[in-house]
């Protein structure tokens, strides 16, 4: 079953223009998640805002955002004004802009969606759009309401359909110049061709299995065996591994040792 559509609205390239449906491409509604409950009762406990200095509960028409200027001072804005400040971005996506897919680092993605035709009738232009930065591999950038905040989109041709992208914004990205060194390290070419070679071991082709949360799947054995009245043991913790006498490790030996072993598991991309 199609997951439900979120947002509808169109896209929009100068005087062409396609009506087009949004669905996230990511879900969490499979994630194990628990309620807070009174252990005497069993029944949920409901959370509620206090006055942190008179311990009052706040209606919630009482309740306002605030923006800290000081120790305990705060400018208070109305969701009238905060919503005032965004653009009228939130049923059109214009595409004013494009860039080279590689000049776009990694960092700046957020989360991704999938952009698909919303008609019949739209279906060529939305090919057409797609189609077009594929060829040139360029990706368009433009402008959209989401999540009640206004953010920059990042639209990425792929397969049938296009992905959608919001990205960070740009106080929320560090500069990596500041934590990775500045000087080149240096590297021996022996032990370079070693990891070479530990790396060509354990390729292989990726599968969403390698993902898999083993903690999930031990909550929901968990849980099933709770339902059954049995007591489910906790999986086994994985023992530490043995630290080397001194702080001084012989990168040669560790890495001939590794080769090694991976060799008796015999295969590449074999389960470690």
């Amino acid at each position: 079953m199609a997951p439900r559509v979120f947002w509808k609205g169109y896209l929009k390239l100068s005087l062409v223009t396609c009506p087009v449906a949004m669905t996230p491409a990511t879900t969490e509604s499979e994630r194990v998640r628990f309620h807070t409950l009174n252990r005497k009762t069993g029944n949920r406990i409901a959370s509620h805002y206090v006055d942190s200095v008179t311990g009052k509960d706040v209606d919630p028409g009482s309740e306002v955002k605030g923006y800290e200027r000081g120790e305990n001072e705060y400018v208070m804005l109305e969701d009238d004004e905060i919503d005032a400040v965004a653009l009228e971005s939130t049923h059109t996506i214009d595409i004013q802009t494009f860039a080279p897919r590689e000049s776009i680092g990694w960092i700046w993605y957020d989360r991704p969606h999938y952009l698909a035709p919303n008609d019949e009738v739209g279906e060529e232009a939305f090919g057409v759009i797609r189609e077009a930065m594929a060829a040139t591999d360029v990706v368009g950038i433009s402008r959209l309401v989401m999540y009640r905040r206004e953010r920059a989109v990042l639209l990425e041709p792929r397969g049938k359909g296009i992905v959608l992208w919001t990205l960070r914004y740009g106080d929320e990205v560090r500069d990596e110049a500041e934590y990775f060194p500045g000087k080149s390290q240096k590297v021996d070419p022996k032990a370079l061709s070693l990891v070479e070679k530990l790396i060509a071991e354990r390729t292989t082709d990726w599968s969403p299995e390698m993902v898999a949360d083993p903690v999930q799947a031990t909550l929901l054995e968990m849980i099933a065996s709770k339902k059954k009245g049995r007591k489910k043991a906790a999986r086994p913790k994985d023992e530490p591994a043995e630290t080397p006498a001194g702080n001084v490790v012989n990168i040669m030996d560790a890495l001939r040792k590794s080769l090694a072993a991976e060799g008796k598991k015999g295969g590449k991309g074999a389960p470690r």
